[in-house]
Formats: C-alpha cells, structure tokens, sequence
C-alpha cells in the first residue's frame, strides 16, 4: 500500500510552491527501454485474484539476464502453496567488499481491479493527457520498475562501491497472501541482508495548481493490527425483547473504540517533523504545536492540531471499527455480534498492551476482545541517519529546486515492518510525486504524471547512485 499522505497544513502553503515545468525531459539516458519495461510491468496482471507476480518476476529475469547477469546473481523464489505469489532478487556485485549493501525494496502485487467499472482498461498502459493510466501505474509499480530499469543500466557501468540488492516480491497489497518480503526475512535473509533499505511510502505532493509543493522521507510506520469484539447471547424470540442485547452490546463497545482518543506520542521523526510544521503554519495550530511539543498532555494544544486528521493520526494510535457482523434471523435475537476493530499502533506499540488498553475502555460493554491474525512485527523507526537523510535533501534541491522536503512517519503500512526485523533500517524514499486526488491508487482508473514518473526516475538513479558510492 502506498503510504504517502503528506501534510496538506504545510504543502498547501503557496510560499513553498515552485514553478511547474512545461515539459520535463528526463535526464537519464535509456528512456525508451524504461517505458518498455514499465510497459511490460502494468500490462501484467499481479493481482492476488486474477494475475501471477511469478509471471512478473520471470519477465525481469529475462531482462537481467540479457544485460548481464549470471544466473548465480539472480534469484527466482515462491512456495508450492503459492506458485503464483513468487518474486525475484537480484545482486549488482560491488566493488569494495568493506562497505556494505543496500537494498532496493518493492512490490510487484497490485489491488484487483474490475476492467468494467474503468473508463480505461486496467491492465493496459495508456498514455493521455500527460498521464500514465492502468493499475499499479503509481502503487508500486512505477518504484519497482525504477528500480529494476537502474540495476540493468548500471550492469553496463563502473560497478558501484556498494552490491546493490534489489527485492521485488508480492503479497504487500493482500493480508493473507503469501508475502515475499516476509518470506525472504525469514527464509533467505542472506539475499536481502544490507546496512539499510530503500523503499515505498514517501514520495511528493502536487498541489492543486499542477506545482510541486512538498517532499517526503518516509521514516518509521504504524504497525497494522485488528482485533475482533465480539457479544454473545442465548438470543431468543424478537417478540419478547431482553436486556442483555449482543448488538446492543456490541454498538456501545463500537461508539466507544471509535471515540477513544489515545494519547499523544513523539518518536525522533515525528517531533522533527512537527517542529519543522510549527515554524511555518500561523496561530493557532504552530503556536499550538509548540505548546503539544512541550507538553504532550496539553488537551487544549492536542485539539487544535488534531482537527486536520492526517496529523491527529500522526501524533497516537488509532483504533476504528471497519466490519459489523450481527444476527442470524429477522425474527430472532442476535446470538452472536461482532466487529473488525483497525488499530494503527504508534511505533513500539506491543498489541497486547493495545488489547488490554482496549479491554479497560470498553469494560462498561459486555464484550470480549480477541487479536486478530496475522499478528505483524512491531514497528520500529529507524534513525535520522544523516548519512542516508542528508544526500536525500541535497539532490532534492537539486532536482526540486524550493520544494521542502520533511522526514515524516507513515500512518499507513509496507512491508518494511517485515525487514526492519532482521537489522536492516528501511526508508522510503522522496521522488515520485502524487495528485491532491490520490491518484486512483487501490480505487478507479488509477494513475500518475509522466512527469512525476520521469522526475522520479531521474532522482532515485542518482540518489541510488550517490548512496552506493560513499565518500
């Protein structure tokens, strides 16, 4: 899941827009071969439903193998259970052995699409108006296809300092299916191991004017995890109503998870991250910041920068109920009665610290709170590493010259919480950048700007470039 959501407090502000470029051209060179490659990508299905990443990942290994690389550098992998989630990783052979990998992550699996509810067919790459259409087109295949048109170009080229290791694997976009990225952790950790990881989940923001307003770094996610609440009842005949209701029961707990506020939390990112928003957004929220900084149990500062949904999440856990399952008959008193609860827990956050927390809210409501399988890695940000922000900063006003660029926590969710596990530090990386629409991403006729794809393209190469050569 693409996990960018960019504070629109600070990049709506028009002291920060730059001018729009008429017509981007690309400063990389291959720029055919990428659109071919890109291409090939959107215009395979890897929908856990109807298409095969495994399909996805032997097309890149043709494309490796005929610029290059031996069959002892690439790896092909899936489990028989699931022949069609598999995925590939490939090694780019450094040439220093003291400096140690990096790792380039992403994920081939796309949400389904139904061709009958697009205007556009979803998986053919259509070209309109300055976009590119089709599925996956932004979430994530345009990262992913960076990535894999890099490491074929650099085959060619002076090796890098550092191996690059590149993992394009599925199951990122689907709870229960067979995920690559955990898989490998577990499995094969040798192929992804690395001193640090680039990934999904930052990006950009265009504002509504078409200009570019700010820059993302995504360091550190919330960790998903869902509980289930659930009442029980002997039930009975409808006509002779009783006290003890399972749905009633069920709709007090429900009111009360969805009106708990959690309380505030700041990791490194996040107070780095909210500081730099007091510095520029006028009274009351910057004022307000600073006060919450100060003092984290400031009810009265918590309200005001609350009110703007994307940082109310940032600042705590969040816990809403998302399914409701209730009753057996029209004529019958429910049984049974139950909800999914979604919690996105602060970094660090243990679930059964959550589920007990949730227990003592809802104790009034005769209900009981089970976690919910699969019960995920707890997340934990990694370090403002200058060594990896700073090159980060330095190319982005290079490439987006008065674009601001924040280092920010996703409230979303990737599959870094399965390689942060195994030692290795993971941040999305800045780059391509997103419509104020979300650009059909999990939704309709899903797009991106070839402009944004082009740009993007130009700053993750160089930035890759630059990490794998340090100084």
């Amino acid at each position: 899941m693409r996990a960018l959501l960019l504070a629109t407090a600070l990049f709506a502000s028009s002291a920060f827009a730059s001018a729009a470029n008429a017509q981007y051209v690309s400063k990389q060179p291959g720029e055919p071969a990428f659109r071919a490659l890109f291409k090939e990508m959107v215009e395979t299905d890897t929908s856990v439903t109807t298409g095969s990443c495994t399909a996805a990942a032997e097309k890149l290994a043709v494309r490796f193998k005929a610029a290059g690389y031996a069959d002892a550098d690439i790896t092909l992998f899936s489990v028989p259970e699931f022949p069609k989630e598999g995925g590939i990783v490939v090694h780019l052979k450094g040439s220093d052995p003291k400096v140690k990998p990096m790792l380039l992550l992403g994920h081939l699996d796309v949400v389904a699409a139904k061709p009958e509810d697009w205007t556009r067919s979803p998986f053919k790459l259509i070209e309109e108006d300055g976009y590119f259409y089709g599925r996956g087109t932004f979430d994530d295949k345009a990262q992913a296809s960076i990535w894999a048109d890099l490491l074929i170009r650099m085959k060619a080229a002076k090796p890098p300092k550092r191996t690059i290791k590149l993992a394009l694997t599925c199951g990122e976009e689907t709870t229960y299916a067979f995920n690559g990225a955990d898989w490998l952790a577990k499995n094969r950790p040798e192929l992804i191991m690395a001193e640090f990881a680039l990934n999904e989940g930052g990006g950009g923001r265009y504002g509504a004017d078409g200009k570019p307003q700010g820059l993302a770094v995504q360091v550190g996610e919330k960790t998903v995890q869902n509980f289930w609440l659930e009442a029980t009842n002997p039930g009975g005949h409808s006509s002779v109503p009783r006290p003890d209701n399972a749905i009633t029961e069920l709709a007090r707990a429900v009111v009360a998870v969805n009106t708990h506020e959690f309380p505030v939390q700041f990791s490194d990112t996040t107070r780095a991250y909210f500081a730099g928003l007091a510095k520029v957004l006028p009274d009351p929220v910057g004022p307000a910041i600073t006060r919450l900084l100060a003092n984290p149990a400031d009810a009265e500062a918590d309200r005001i920068v609350s009110l703007d949904p994307t940082n109310h999440s940032i600042l705590r856990t969040t816990c809403v109920a998302t399914l409701l399952e209730a009753g057996h008959a029209e004529n019958a008193l429910a049984q049974r009665a139950r909800a999914n609860v979604n919690c996105r827990m602060f970094p660090g956050t243990d679930p059964n610290l959550l589920k007990a927390d949730l227990e003592m809210v809802l104790a009034p409501a005769k209900v009981s709170v089970t976690l919910k399988p699969p019960i995920r890695p707890v997340a934990k940000a990694p370090p403002l590493n200058p060594a990896i922000i700073g090159p980060m900063q330095a190319l982005a006003a290079r490439h987006f010259p008065g674009v601001p660029m924040l280092a920010m926590m996703s409230t979303g969710a990737t599959d870094a919480i399965y390689i942060a596990p195994i030692g290795i530090p993971v941040y999305g990386a800045p780059g391509t950048l997103i419509d104020p629409d979300g650009n059909g991403i999990h939704g309709l006729n899903e797009r991106i700007k070839v402009e944004s794809l082009m740009k993007g393209r130009d700053y993750l190469s160089d930035l890759v470039a630059v990490l794998a050569n340090p100084k």
